[in-house]
């Protein structure tokens, strides 16, 4: 497993790129106009295709590191898609942010076209992303995942078998949810807190010193104490996306998801006042709007 394809070279996409040329295997990426700049990967030896069907059928593992389901499935088996072109046995990774059902119909789609189909979508950041740091959460095989681990180890640090076909992503949305939802109610609390006269570096200090204290605190804190958002540089869009798509997991097993559907509302609320390119730190900020 020497030639490489990767479709979604962004924030993420550009990091986890950069570290497989740098442990030799040969890339081929997709252009395409939400990626970042490919000058440095094509210096570094990449080669650049328009055509999603010619990419795969040059490569023994496509990796798809992409915003959500629609755009996988689009990819994958659109006109001049990856799986028009996919070579017998070869590999699609999935590192995208999905919904676990529409990642077990994209392996059977993958399956009839003679390939086999990981999910391996990825915690952490960019920094850790171009670091080769990330931590994974597969899905799929155990075998493919062995024969794979190679090729994931050049861009991760951690990785976990979760089970089987969408696994990884039922845990990436549990993670997220958990994550974001603590966020959310921190960046409520402090925007209360702030109604109500309390300090916001006193805010900090007693959660911190007590229940409230833990990575989400972290990542929050720059922007209560001084509208720095550095803490935690992800979209409120992006987190909406996400906790739909748990929501949607949750409903499909008929699991209860009350607070995910608050944690979601109040998403979707700051989104229409922040607009697509607000951070999840300046919650903070428009929770303490009064509506309208």
């Amino acid at each position: 497993m020497k030639k490489i394809g990767m479709v979604g070279i962004g924030l993420m996409g550009h990091g986890i790129a950069s570290n497989i040329l740098k442990h030799g295997y040969e890339l081929a990426v997709f252009e395409h106009p939400g990626n970042q700049p490919l000058d440095a990967l094509k210096a570094a030896g990449a080669v650049g295709f328009t055509d999603a069907a010619e990419l795969a059928a040059r490569c023994d593992a496509v990796i798809l590191v992409l915003t959500g389901s629609p755009q996988v499935e689009a990819v994958l088996t659109g006109a001049g898609g990856v799986l028009a072109g996919l070579r017998p046995g070869s590999v699609v990774i999935d590192c995208s942010t999905a919904i676990p059902s529409s990642s077990v119909r994209m392996a059977q789609a993958v399956a009839k076209a003679g390939s086999r189909f990981l999910d391996v979508p990825m915690t952490r950041t960019p920094k850790e992303a171009a670091e080769g740091r990330l931590n994974l959460l597969v899905g799929g095989d155990a075998d493919v995942l062995e024969e794979c681990r190679p090729l994931l180890s050049a861009f991760a640090e951690n990785i976990t078998h979760m089970g089987p076909v969408g696994a990884g992503h039922s845990m990436k949305l549990l993670h997220n949810y958990v994550s974001l939802g603590m966020v959310t109610l921190l960046a409520e609390a402090a925007a209360c807190a702030g109604r109500n006269g309390v300090a916001a570096d006193a805010f900090i200090d007693v959660l911190a010193k007590g229940g409230g204290g833990g990575i989400a605190l972290e990542r929050i804190k720059p922007y209560v104490l001084a509208r720095d958002t550095s803490g935690l540089r992800f979209s409120i869009a992006n987190a909406r996306k996400d906790l739909d798509y748990y929501n949607a997991m949750a409903a499909d097993a008929g699991a209860a998801r009350d607070v995910a559907a608050a944690v979601l509302a109040t998403l979707e609320g700051a989104l229409a006042k922040g607009g697509n390119e607000a951070l999840v730190p300046e919650l903070v900020r428009l929770l303490g709007k009064d509506v309208g």
